[in-house]
């Protein structure tokens, strides 16, 4: 029973006053720093199973302080009892109660065995990468609180540390991806539907990094509007497709690669008020697609540069010069912009599907992790050939850190956007315009008004009402303790 917490003596100290002593699990020992940092979170536990018990035994409860010795031993609080009620055996009633340990997260044992030493190796970080970091080093540790369950029938007492919920976690991404394409199911017309990806050069990394929210921005922006306005000719499509826009900054090593997934939809809405469809091939010719992308990216980028908006790094410090950005901009024309049309949905109903793998997909996925020592990192990358073995990658953890924060996005930056008939203004006037011509609406939602709970059971089978210690579905929630994050 190493996993588990229990009494291991109690010890009366007089009439109306009990000393209860436990004891930490085995395999609690090795955070012994952490939980001496934590005392009070440690007090609100407490204080929130002891209480309960009380209650349900008539026992009146006082307030208690907490201590740790070097023994890993916690002495939980006076209990005094009124004169009219013995002195109760806690053994039987509060039972043995399970703790989550930290579990296996194999990026965030990457930042709990080297964020220090990465913040010793720079000069500066900015807010956001701060919180990004502290969020994963917290998430399900129990620094950030907890959740408490009580089983009705044995007494089983369940905590559950809370998740960081931040969208550079990991951990935290499964629920939301789920209700995010559920949401977006409802959305499907009866079309084709298209992956276009536009990608910018690297040579424009540098400017773009210390730039991130007004190009990204602009990246969002010009992929809407070239996709629009040559929808709208007649000699395509004729009409105004609903657009869903993802951005990544990543690619297999974690380097910087900027680049945007489009879900395009092959029908949309006319002027008047229609429905146009394409045919099963993608609409628009490419090479018309590639010149339109960059020249309003590049137009857009120079007028930024003229109106003094762009800010410039290191990196980029000749830019300034109006000679060198001439030059600069001109290798940019010349260079080949080709977009790429990754997939094309005939059976529509997969196009959201599939759109959910990168919704909420963040740079590097536990998955991929091969291993993690306290120095380096090992994890699989694509093969550079479709007919090649996936490739092993080892990085210092230092460096690994370093790539994986380069990726988070600016406070508050939208990094899926929705344009043509999906726009937020006018998306709910705009399909039921659509679901009338068509005669129906193909798909719904199916979790919609669903708790958590509920979620957890139609999607993944798991119910969080099922007692593990006697399997009976009364596990119902006892209290929550929030703590603050640094």
């Amino acid at each position: 029973m190493a996993n588990r917490w229990g009494i291991c003596s109690q010890n009366r100290v007089d009439k109306t006053n009990l000393l209860i002593l436990f004891s930490f699990p085995d395999t609690f020992m090795h955070m012994k720093t952490d939980l001496v940092g934590n005392t009070d979170l440690l007090a609100t536990l407490s204080d929130t199973l002891l209480a309960h018990i009380c209650m349900k035994m008539g026992l009146i409860y006082s307030p208690f302080k907490l201590y740790l010795d070097i023994n890993h031993l916690l002495l939980l609080p006076f209990i005094s009892t009124s004169l009219q009620t013995p002195l109760l055996k806690f053994a039987v009633p509060l039972t043995e109660w399970l703790v989550s340990i930290l579990a296996n997260f194999n990026i965030q044992q990457i930042f709990a065995f080297s964020y220090d030493s990465y913040c010793q190796t720079i000069s500066w970080q900015s807010d956001i990468h701060k919180k990004a970091a502290h969020a994963i080093l917290s998430c399900k540790t129990g620094k950030l609180g907890m959740n408490f369950s009580l089983c009705d029938d044995c007494g089983h007492v369940a905590v559950h540390n809370n998740s960081c919920r931040n969208r550079n976690c990991p951990n935290c991404q499964a629920v939301l991806k789920e209700i995010w394409v559920d949401k977006r199911r409802s959305e499907v017309i009866d079309s084709p539907y298209f992956h276009v990806v536009f990608t910018l050069p690297h040579e424009l990394n540098p400017l773009i990094y210390c730039n991130q929210k007004l190009l990204y921005g602009l990246l969002h922006r010009c992929c809407a509007e070239t996709l629009l306005e040559l929808s709208a000719d007649k000699k395509y499509l004729g009409a105004t497709p609903g657009i869903i826009q993802i951005l990544h900054t990543w690619n297999q090593e974690l380097d910087y690669h900027v680049h945007m997934h489009c879900i395009v939809s092959g029908g949309g809405l006319t002027n008047d008020k229609h429905i146009q469809k394409s045919s099963k091939n993608f609409f628009l010719p490419v090479r018309v697609l590639r010149d339109k992308f960059k020249g309003k990216y590049l137009a857009n980028l120079n007028d930024l540069y003229e109106n003094g908006s762009l800010s410039f790094s290191s990196s980029c410090r000749n830019l300034p010069d109006e000679e060198n950005w001439k030059s600069f901009k001109n290798s940019l024309y010349e260079k080949d912009w080709c977009p790429y049309i990754k997939e094309t949905f005939n059976g529509f109903g997969n196009a959201i599907e599939y759109l959910g793998r990168y919704t909420h997909k963040i740079a590097i996925s536990n998955s991929r992790i091969l291993s993690v020592t306290e120095t380096e990192t090992t994890f699989t990358a694509r093969a550079q050939k479709p007919s090649e073995p996936k490739r092993r990658i080892t990085l210092k953890n230092e460096e690994f850190i370093r790539r994986y924060l380069m990726h988070v996005l600016p406070l508050g930056f939208q990094k899926i956007r929705y344009y043509g008939f999906l726009n937020n203004r006018m998306k709910t006037q705009n399909l039921k315009i659509i679901f009338r011509l068509q005669g129906k609406q193909r798909f719904k939602q199916r979790y919609e008004g669903m708790t958590v709970a509920q979620l957890l059971k139609a999607v993944w089978n798991f119910d969080i009402c099922l007692c593990p210690q006697c399997g009976s579905s009364s596990m119902k929630q006892l209290g929550k303790c929030h703590v603050p994050p640094p």
